[in-house]
């Protein structure tokens, strides 16, 4: 049976991120994994190192993503890595919002970059954000501040 099509998953390890590898492949889609751990499920898996900083994350990706795919493109990639946390201005503020920014911004920038480079024409990416960053987020600062990056990067792609 010949291939339905390829995409990247950012995030293919976590509980959204591993369903949509099942999906895809289910659908007969060749499937690469971008995450901390592997998904035996996809097709190929890119390991993100955490003791890498954010732009040693995007090289190492990129590059292997680039050699996976050795010149072919790829029909989406979806950007579903992620977490929440709650955190107000007195409590965990820098703590919670550095953590969402590695987790929702960093993945999200690596996914753009990934889609400039290796997005077919016509092809979809998809970042995750949240309906509630669009208004105050006191009770979740860190989560609400990342989410609003990533609404700005994705009306800056568009």
């Amino acid at each position: 049976m010949a291939q339905a099509g390829r995409v990247l998953i950012y995030g293919g390890r976590g509980a959204l991120g591993a369903r949509c590898v099942s999906h895809f492949k289910a659908n007969n889609f060749w499937v690469g994994s971008i995450d901390f751990a592997e998904n035996e499920e996809a097709d190929y898996n890119v390991i993100v190192k955490k003791e890498e900083n954010f732009q040693q994350q995007e090289a190492t990706i990129l590059s292997s993503v680039n050699s996976a795919l050795d010149g072919s493109k790829v029909d989406g990639i979806f950007c579903v890595a992620g977490g929440w946390a709650g955190g107000n201005a007195k409590k965990d503020l820098v703590k919670t919002a550095d953590l969402m920014w590695q987790q929702s911004v960093c993945s999200s920038l690596i996914t753009a970059s990934l889609a400039a480079n290796h997005l077919k024409e016509g092809g979809v990416v998809q970042l995750t954000v949240a309906k509630a960053a669009l208004d105050a987020t006191p009770g979740m600062i860190g989560y609400g501040l990342a989410k609003a990056a990533v609404h700005q990067l994705t009306k800056s792609l568009a």
